[in-house]
C-alpha cells in the first residue's frame, strides 16, 4: 500500500505540478506588484483614476456596481499582457533560436508507399496490394 502511493507521489506529474503551483504563487506576487505598482499608476497618469469603483447603477433600489467589473477586466488585462509580453513572448523567441540552432529536424521515416495500380496505401514490406491484389514490386 505504501509503495503504491510513494511511486505515485514520485510519479513525474504529481512533482511537476507541485514546483508549478509554488512557482505560480511566488510569480502571481511578481505579477500582482507589476500591476499595482506599476500598470495602475500609469493607468491612473493616463486616464485620471485607476479605480472605477466609484461607477455605479441605482435600479429600484438596487446597486448595480458596474465599476467593480470594469476593474476586474482591467486588471485580467493587465495581468494577461503582462505574463503575455514577459513570458510568453521571450520563451517563444527562445525557443525559435534555439530550434534555428539544432538545424531541421530528419524526416520521418515513410512506413507506407503507393500501390501504382490502385494508388492506395499500403505497408512498405507488403508484396501484393491488399486492395487489388495486384503484385507489388
Amino acid at each position: 500500500m505504501l509503495k503504491g502511493f510513494r511511486d505515485f507521489i514520485l510519479r513525474g506529474n504529481v512533482v511537476d505540478l507541485a514546483v508549478a503551483v509554488i512557482l505560480g504563487a511566488a510569480f502571481s506576487a511578481i505579477v500582482a506588484s507589476l500591476v499595482g505598482d506599476i500598470l495602475n499608476p500609469l493607468l491612473a497618469a493616463i486616464v485620471g483614476k485607476p479605480d472605477f469603483s466609484y461607477l455605479v447603477l441605482e435600479l429600484h433600489g438596487g446597486k448595480i456596481k458596474y465599476g467593480n467589473f470594469l476593474n476586474a477586466v482591467i486588471a485580467f488585462l493587465m495581468v494577461a499582457s503582462a505574463i503575455y509580453f514577459g513570458v510568453i513572448m521571450p520563451i517563444n523567441k527562445i525557443t525559435a533560436r534555439a530550434k534555428a540552432l539544432r538545424g531541421p529536424e530528419a524526416a520521418p521515416i515513410p512506413t507506407t508507399k503507393s500501390c501504382p495500380e490502385c494508388l492506395s496505401e499500403i505497408p512498405i514490406a507488403a508484396r501484393r496490394c491488399a486492395h487489388c491484389a495486384q503484385p507489388v514490386v
